[in-house]
């Protein structure tokens, strides 16, 4: 019987109280993982422990895969007509914002988030995401293609079948929400993977999701490590298709996997070293303000963050004054304080990384501008920090940090800017600050990213593909582009009045 995590919150911003079970999801019952482990939860902001999650194994993801394809074949996919799946998904987003408030407070205390971010950002594209795909559920629709007269031909965009999925920490709401959206709005099911660091938010869901009415077995959610529920689930030979999204090397292991077991269709979405380009006659302003947000939103633990922030020789010593007087400004702090912009990192692993990564900057001969130390001698809170004089050899201008941690890089030539910005293994995102249209549409179109923002950052929109180019992944996530990587079209050719002799 899984134990029952029960939590009063009585904060300066959010009084309440949250109560869920902690054990595996499968067939839409919680359920002790098949031996018996637990799985520890952090309070990143002061290291200790909330709760213990029951861990799932191999095991589990062979149970909830023949669950999930049970209810594939009975109370889903295409047993399941699109108004009815989009009437689930408008229930859940209910739901979403009845308990808007609570899962807010649950993802600031699991993951360290301030409160006033998963209020602003977090929940609130996590409801239009699930929205949104409810508006497509009963628009799922293939195409009759004219060849001749004696023929009817046409298209069927069917839905998989049973698909997993892998979800990192740094928004476990909205990355749960953002594969769950397209893959059941068309009628898949789904064994979901969730992060051992942050797994409390999407516990408290899956009630939601029992709550909303889904089947059991459409949705399934395990809590483990990779090295034994994703390793599972990336070489099942029943899962015919896996999203993932986190790191490169995490990356190649799936695709290898897919490849020796079923050659199972995957997508990838595999983090950045975004550019973020001032020109000379950029509204300065602006561009600090926005390329402020462009770091330090989610502590920096956002994939698409602008670390590389390139800026004109015209306009440098200036924007780095103002940069960096904004930066120390920067309120670190309790994750429920009213006036906290920045909790702690997500882990201790995760405080390591940021720290050996600083090492590695001043040790290679960057400049260390501001910050580049622990806050606080409790919690994994890391200072706001900009390096200066950097090449772009150095690891910290070539590598995903995924924290608080820019590189602020002078550039005079405006037409080698856009070879410096793409000198990089990555290509998830990229941001242009000018007032010149010309120069902007230009630069955007050379930039090798998957998106690109214009005088702004991390304008983010459920009807807006995001997605990567090189070893940032394939596929994209949110839009109708995502519904493409949960069906199968099938070509059906009708013989009206051909005869073979």
């Amino acid at each position: 019987m899984p134990q029952t995590f029960t939590h009063e919150f009585d904060t300066p911003v959010y009084k309440g109280k949250t109560s869920f079970p902690t054990g595996i999801f499968i067939n839409g019952e919680f359920v002790d993982g098949s031996d018996g482990g637990m799985i520890d939860v952090l309070n990143p902001a002061d290291t200790s422990l909330i709760t213990q999650v029951s861990e799932a194994t191999a095991k589990d993801v062979d149970t909830a895969v023949d669950y999930a394809q049970k209810a594939f074949e009975t109370t889903w996919g295409l047993n399941a007509p699109g108004f009815k799946r989009a009437e689930l998904l408008n229930n859940l987003a209910a739901l979403m914002v009845k308990h808007r408030d609570e899962l807010c407070a649950i993802e600031a205390l699991d993951n360290g988030k301030t409160y006033r971010w998963a209020q602003n950002a977090d929940l609130p594209l996590s409801i239009d995401v699930i929205k949104y795909y409810a508006g497509w559920a009963d628009k799922i629709s293939g195409q009759v293609i004219e060849t001749d007269e004696g023929r009817l031909t046409y298209t069927r965009h069917e839905p998989i079948g049973v698909v997993g999925q892998i979800i990192p920490w740094n928004f476990p709401i909205l990355m749960m929400v953002m594969k769950l959206g397209p893959a059941l709005a068309t009628g898949n099911t789904i064994v979901m993977k969730t992060s051992e660091f942050t797994p409390l938010s999407a516990l408290r869901m899956c009630t939601l999701l029992q709550e909303a009415g889904f089947p059991p077995g459409v949705v399934n959610v395990l809590t483990g490590y990779g090295t034994t529920v994703g390793e599972a689930i990336s070489h099942h030979m029943k899962i015919e298709k896996v999203a993932f999204t986190g790191s490169i090397a995490t990356g190649h292991k799936i695709l290898v996997a897919a490849g020796k077991s079923n050659l199972k269709k995957v997508t990838l979405e595999l983090g950045g070293k975004s550019p973020n380009i001032i020109f000379n006659d950029a509204d300065l302003e602006q561009a600090i303000n926005w390329s402020f947000f462009g770091i330090y939103w989610n502590h920096g633990q956002a994939c698409c963050a602008g670390s590389r922030v390139f800026v004109q020789s015209g306009v440098y010593d200036e924007f780095l004054a103002k940069f960096t007087e904004k930066s120390k400004g920067i309120k670190l702090g309790d994750p429920f304080g009213a006036d906290s912009f920045q909790g702690p990192q997500v882990s201790e692993v995760q405080y390591n990384r940021l720290m050996h990564y600083i090492d590695l900057g001043k040790q290679q001969g960057a400049t260390l501008h501001l910050g580049g130390s622990r806050h606080d001698s409790t919690g994994y809170f890391v200072e706001p920090t900009i390096f200066t004089n950097t090449s772009p050899d150095m690891d910290i201008v070539q590598e995903e940090i995924f924290g608080p941690i820019s590189c602020i890089i002078k550039f005079e030539d405006e037409a080698d800017i856009v070879r410096q910005a793409n000198d990089t293994f990555y290509g998830l995102a990229a941001a242009v600050f000018t007032r010149d249209v010309t120069r902007a549409i230009d630069t955007a179109n050379r930039l090798k990213a998957g998106t690109v923002w214009v005088n702004c950052y991390n304008a983010i929109h459920a009807n807006m593909p995001f997605g990567g180019f090189k070893k940032s992944g394939f596929g994209r996530e949110f839009s109708e582009y995502a519904l493409q990587n949960y069906t199968n079209v099938k070509s059906i050719n009708i013989n009206l009045h051909h005869k073979m002799q």
